[in-house]
């Protein structure tokens, strides 16, 4: 199955990161799902956001009340002019323009059992409990699937019913684990001994499901209906009686097998008593009783309780107790707390369930994940200011007729102002940052005098975006990111100051986002998908002592972690954070898996149609191209297209002939010449044995559908890189097939195949010198030729690059079809398109709910920093998986210290501050600063305890003259500080923005250019973390 005509109603050019986290059948259950949403403020529309861009068969936004002031911090869809009109109505049309394949319908009356009827699943998201156990028990007697999902301030709570008999297809989104056999036992039960590809443990699970294959011995295993395994250590696992199956011999892979799952739920009015509470402790118990006691306080009261009220929090908390027997499990301070925000309408929390909440609405709709069993509570009651800081009062927190009531009823008055004189960078405008932007504009950072948010990016949007960012339109596409997202937020909050920059973040762009820029900052929040560009943002960060708010998501999956200066550890540094990579002698000859096959062929894309293609346009445009150290293999390349060069599509056909017959026969056969299939690497050892799969060459067989695709697909690419315009013609491709003969295989004597990636490395590049000169001689005179005679654009050729998005230009066709083969020959079970397109386009899996949840979980963080919480306990990083249902929060670790200096550990923050203005008012000269150098580290500080960051040198001289001395300007005195630091008192090991000083982050060739005359060869002593004293003469550094 391929591309979207094949499939219907799904729009892959639309869905295409989703469908690589729910599949294909889940989205067609999808489409063929109602939901109805109740409660349009800002939790109900983010849940029907998400539900929306997902791409359910309708929606109907359900809602009697009418909009207030206290919506608007939270409800994105609703302005200040719809303040009293319905919420429902007002919020439709701009959730219809989310995506044109779901109708969006308002509806504003009582929700009777016959208009539930229509529905398959819903949800309530401000309904009192009256409503909710009414509704909760028609659908449960419908089996129509209920969500109750709530948020009240810095907490909320989510519920699930999907009735007695839900089955779950496929419980977790993770690959199916996969290991190789080393033995199994003939017994009851049986032992099977099995490791991973690298020779770890093998990944299962007690009470996974396993199948076999490509045993010898014990076969009847092979194939065999899914086997419930119980685990014993991280190597060995029982499967069941073995006693009577034949003995096992070799080799055979264990495999895990997802099966369907059976599930029962109680309704909401069994389960409020007995609540079955995801991660159950005090804290959630609490959390219970306290959401059960508002319904009962609104329902006594006519409200909820008001903001820092202690009597409405007193008889709060005596509602909950009431509630409760177990009165020791009852925390007091969180339900009084509770009582005290519980007012508020937060967007970050909205954010955060909605994300949580609408998963489950997709869970109940297509089977596919594990649902929420079945109450699920979160607080986040700590970005309050901290204990003996700001004290919140009734007033400041009383309504003022504010978009922002909803928030200052949590936070205060006075925080809404300085949210709003906040100055922050978002790096990247794709999903998450559109989240972020729409939260930002939603509490009002920035949108105060003084304040100011910058958004940069350079992509521009592509229609695949448009199912998970909420903040473009078809009209949209093709246009900046940057740009279309900050228009957007500017009409969700007018008063939001946000600049919109088209600039990628990197050192060529230091001079756009340099000293000045980053100095003015109160923050920064990435919103990037590559791990060196986060780690690139995360070092200016630390280099100008800006806290960060980075995120990530894959699939549905997700993190937040916060950066806090002096206070957290840094994000990471690249050589952590780099993808590792596949062996290259594993690609080369030993492929396990259909990734390492569809890896081999996206490198063989490019070394067929876009390198060669480069070499000879540079060959034939460029004088100096043979002049320059090339390699045998690039002037091979280059002789090999001028002489291939095809001049009709029979020609092209019979190169992808030849091709096919070199990969998928002749390299087969040299590898069964050098190692044999009974080869053994010593007595009893067999070569052929766990990821090493022993391969089968291939016979050709023009009536065989793959072998014509790679045939159709190679042929095809090869006009075109050569630029011949010629038909494509399939029984013309088979008629030349059938008539040629395809040379004989001889196997290669001499070469040695390397096995390991250190044989790989070791392996000595043998050139003869006088073949390599020989064949520039013959290039030249070619070259020569050619352009006499008037033929050298005629053999310019086009470059091919891969393009994933582009479903008709034959690139996955290639991919695929070069893959499957390669894992026929290996016995791979093959990739289909579209899993095809994923590994070989790098695609990651991506989903609305993912990122809304992401983003809360950021902004709730972003209140900490405004606050300026000191304590490392109130900040918390956090890691979610919503396919399992599960959201883990935890304290971040400290800096990692770097080393010691007297009785003091320093880290990746510290800095030295030095004034450029001397006592006398005057710029301080080169003799003070090593004076008071000098003066600091006699009195027990480290030299470098008062270096501060210098401003940037801009243009014009660092230096200037006066009579009888030489003094520095304020710049450059200040750059002094750091030459002096980075040449004298680092130590040579710390030289890392994670690691070390941040005085490496410094730009040398800046401070050099300038400084160098004055960067002496002193002497440094510090002592190590592990207590060594080290004392080296420092030179000179290499930049200087």
């Amino acid at each position: 199955m391929r591309r979207s005509e094949s499939l219907g109603e799904i729009d892959e050019g639309l869905y295409s990161r989703q469908l690589y986290v729910l599949g294909h059948e889940a989205m067609r259950r999808l489409a063929k799902t109602a939901v109805l949403v109740s409660g349009m403020k800002g939790l109900g529309v983010e849940i029907a956001k998400n539900i929306i861009l997902a791409g359910v068969k309708s929606i109907t936004v359900h809602d009697p009340g009418n909009a207030q002031w206290s919506d608007l911090s939270s409800q994105f869809f609703l302005s200040e002019s719809d303040v009293g009109r319905n919420r429902a109505v007002a919020s439709q049309q701009l959730l219809a323009e989310l995506n044109s394949y779901v109708p969006v319908t308002a509806y504003t009356r009582e929700l009777s059992e016959s208009f539930l009827a229509a529905f398959q699943v819903v949800v309530l998201s401000n309904s009192p409990l009256e409503e909710q156990l009414r509704i909760s028990d028609i659908c449960h007697a419908r089996s129509i699937r209920f969500i109750l999902a709530d948020t009240k301030g810095l907490a909320g709570q989510l519920f699930c019913d999907f009735g007695e008999n839900f089955v779950v297809d496929e419980p977790s989104e993770a690959e199916p684990v996969c290991a190789y056999v080393q033995h199994i036992s003939q017994g009851m039960p049986g032992v099977v001994t099995c490791r991973d590809g690298q020779g770890h443990g093998h990944g299962f699970a007690d009470g996974d499901f396993v199948t076999f294959s490509d045993l010898e011995g014990m076969s009847q295993l092979n194939g065999c209906k899914p086997h419930a395994i119980h685990v014993l250590d991280e190597f060995t696992l029982e499967i069941g009686d073995t006693s009577s199956f034949a003995p096992y011999q070799r080799g055979g892979v264990i495999t895990q097998v997802k099966v369907p799952q059976l599930h029962s739920y109680e309704p909401l009015r069994a389960s409020l008593a007995k609540p079955k509470i995801k991660a159950m402790d005090d804290r959630g118990h609490s959390l219970h009783l306290a959401f059960r006691a508002l319904h009962t306080f609104a329902a006594e009261m006519g409200r909820l309780p008001q903001p820092r009220a202690q009597a409405d929090a007193e008889r709060l908390l005596e509602l909950a107790r009431g509630l409760t027997v177990h009165q020791e499990l009852l925390d007091e301070g969180l339900v009084r707390m509770f009582a005290h925000v519980s007012a508020g309408e937060l967007s970050p929390m909205a954010a955060l369930l909605g994300g949580l909440a609408a998963q489950e609405v997709l869970k109940a709709a297509s089977g596919k994940f594990l649902p929420l069993a079945q109450w699920f509570y979160f607080d986040a009651l700590e970005c309050l200011p901290e204990q003996g800081t700001t004290l919140l009062m009734e007033e400041s927190c009383a309504p003022r007729g504010s978009r922002y009531d909803g928030q200052i009823a949590v936070f205060g008055a006075d925080f809404q102002e300085r949210l709003g004189r906040q100055k922050y960078f978002v790096v990247g405008a794709g999903a998450i940052g559109c989240e972020l932007l729409k939260n930002f504009a939603m509490i009002g950072l920035a949108a105060g005098e003084g304040g100011s948010v910058t958004v940069t990016d350079m992509d521009t949007i592509e229609r695949s975006n448009l199912s998970r960012q909420l903040l473009f339109r078809p009209q949209d596409v093709g246009k900046l990111k940057s740009e279309t997202a900050a228009a957007a937020v500017r009409r969700m909050n007018p008063m939001t100051r946000v600049t919109a920059q088209p600039h990628h973040v990197g050192p060529d762009t230091e001079m756009l986002y340099g000293d000045d820029f980053f100095m003015a900052l109160d923050g920064v929040a990435n919103a990037l998908d590559s791990m060196q560009a986060r780690a690139y943002v995360d070092g200016r960060c630390i280099r100008y002592l800006k806290p960060l708010l980075d995120s990530g998501t894959e699939g549905t999956k997700g993190h937040v972690q916060v950066i806090v200066p002096h206070l957290t550890q840094p994000f990471g540094s690249p050589p952590d954070l780099t993808e590792s990579a596949v062996p290259l002698c594993t690609l080369r000859h030993f492929p396990s898996v259909i990734e390492h096959t569809l890896q081999w062929a996206r490198d063989e894309f490019d070394g067929l149609f876009k390198v060669p293609a480069e070499n000879v346009n540079k060959f034939l445009e460029d004088p100096a191209f043979l002049e320059v150290q090339r390699t045998m293999q690039d002037l091979e390349g280059v002789r090999s297209s001028l002489q291939e060069k095809p001049r009709s599509w029979q020609d092209c056909v019979s190169w992808a002939r030849r091709r096919w017959e070199s990969l998928y026969r002749h390299t087969i056969l040299n590898l069964l010449h050098a190692f044999p299939p009974g080869h053994e690497t010593s007595p009893g050892v067999p070569f052929w044995a766990g990821p090493k799969r022993c391969p089968q060459p291939l016979e050709f067989d023009c009536d065989n559908r793959p072998h014509m695709e790679y045939i159709m697909a190679a042929a095809s690419l090869f006009a075109q890189t050569h630029r011949l315009q010629v038909p494509r013609d399939r029984a013309a491709a088979r008629e030349t097939l059938r008539a040629m003969a395809v040379p004989p295989f001889q196997p290669e004597v001499g070469v040695r195949i390397p096995v390991t990636e250190e044989e790989m490395e070791e392996a000595p590049a043998r050139v003869d010198e006088e073949q390599l000169a020989a064949l520039r001689q013959e290039l030249a005179e070619r070259r020569r030729a050619l352009l006499e005679g008037g033929c050298g654009s005629t053999h310019l050729m086009e470059p091919i690059h891969f393009e994933k998005d582009d479903d008709s230009n034959g690139h996955v066709d290639f991919i695929m079809a070069a893959s499957n083969l390669r894992a026929a020959n290996y016995g791979i079970a093959p990739a289909d398109w579209h899993k095809s397109k994923r590994v070989a386009g790098r695609i990651v899996p991506a989903i609305a709910t993912t990122t809304a949840a992401v983003a809360g979980l950021a902004c709730l963080e972003l209140y900490k920093l405004v606050w300026g919480h000191r304590d490392l306990g109130s900040y918390c990083n956090s890691f979610l998986q919503l396919a399992e249902p599960l959201l883990a929060r935890f304290r971040p670790l400290s800096p990692p210290a770097t080393y010691k200096y007297g009785q003091e550990m320093w880290s990746c923050w510290h800095r030295v501050e030095v004034p450029g203005i001397g006592a006398h008012r005057e710029e301080l000269s080169l003799q003070e600063l090593l004076d008071q150098l000098q003066t600091d580290a006699a009195g027990g500080q480290p030299p470098w305890s008062s270096l501060a960051a210098p401003p940037d040198l801009g243009a014009g001289p660092g230096l200037r003259g006066r009579t009888g001395r030489r003094r520095l300007t304020a710049r450059a005195c200040s750059a002094a500080l750091w030459l002096s630091e980075a040449c004298c008192w680092a130590p040579p090991w710390a030289q890392t923005g994670s690691g070390g000083l941040a005085v490496r982050y410094r730009a040398p060739e800046m401070l050099s250019r300038t400084l160098a005359p004055f960067s002496p060869a002193w002497q440094w002593r510090a002592q190590d973390v592990d207590g060594r004293t080290r004392s080296e003469a420092c030179p000179r550094p290499p930049y200087s």
